[in-house]
């Protein structure tokens, strides 16, 4: 069943004076409970995608579905994990979490019901009554994830969460990303610039075009979980996507 269908997605920006087509028609389908990658050359539009699908930009043409319903706004059915985490360094880990379901009206006791599942969950527990200003940006990272999932939103959107973190968090997120999924059956769409990242975490990878970015490839990626990076049975799905991305990545070097 189609959770989010992309159809015809052009977007514009204006670059020195002149329109510069970024999303040239974007189209492709997540169904419910996927977890999808979207890889590409950087700067193709990626996370322009995303802004849109979260009701953050409007498309010059073309439209999103969400439940077979267009996108026009923002809404909590949506919500965005951005790279930096976007946390609030005056409240603790746990008034960071609950930040939602307070402006939600949601009573106290039910709040701390829903966050100390989701604390549990990301291992934050015992963090709870920390700043986050005290926490690692690994542990930032996991309160972000936390407070969107509180949220219990239909779909997940994730703006390269982990490209600032060292590569040992960055693998032991991996992993615990892989299980929340698993546990939560969320659909997520996840902007990555990392490869083997998209082949461990994604059902599918879909590769993005050099811009104006169309879908060059949706590749289904059948491999058992929990993965890890090192999995040798993911090598013929990353040398798929590094053949696919070579020429876009050349495309984008001899426009610069």
């Amino acid at each position: 069943m189609a959770k989010l269908e992309a159809k015809n997605i052009v977007k514009y920006f204006e670059h020195d004076g002149q329109p510069l087509k970024a999303l040239g028609g974007i189209n492709f389908t997540v169904e419910d409970g996927d977890f999808v990658c979207l890889v590409g050359p950087s700067g193709c539009g990626k996370s322009t995608f995303l802004r849109i699908a979260a009701g953050l930009q409007k498309p010059d043409e073309g439209q999103i579905l969400l439940d077979n319903r267009p996108i026009t706004k923002t809404g909590p059915d949506r919500i965005m994990v951005f790279q930096e985490g976007a946390l609030f360094p005056w409240l603790k880990v746990r008034d960071n979490v609950e930040f939602g379901l307070k402006i939600a009206g949601i009573p106290e006791s039910e709040r701390h019901e829903i966050s100390d599942r989701y604390l549990d969950m990301m291992q934050l527990t015992k963090f709870a009554n920390s700043y986050t200003y005290q926490l690692s940006t690994g542990m930032r990272q996991r309160v972000a994830i936390a407070r969107a999932l509180v949220m219990d939103p239909e779909i997940l959107l994730m703006d390269e969460p982990f490209a600032a973190l060292d590569a040992q968090t960055r693998d032991l997120l991996l992993v615990e990303m892989q299980m929340i999924w698993q546990k939560t059956k969320k659909t997520i769409v996840f902007v990555t610039h990392s490869i083997s990242e998209s082949t461990v975490l994604g059902n599918k990878v879909v590769v993005f075009t050099h811009r104006p970015s169309t879908i060059k490839k949706i590749i289904p990626i059948d491999h058992k979980r929990p993965r890890l990076v090192e999995d040798e049975g993911l090598i013929p799905y990353q040398k798929e996507i590094s053949a696919l991305l070579r020429p876009e990545v050349k495309a984008k070097e001899d426009s610069s």
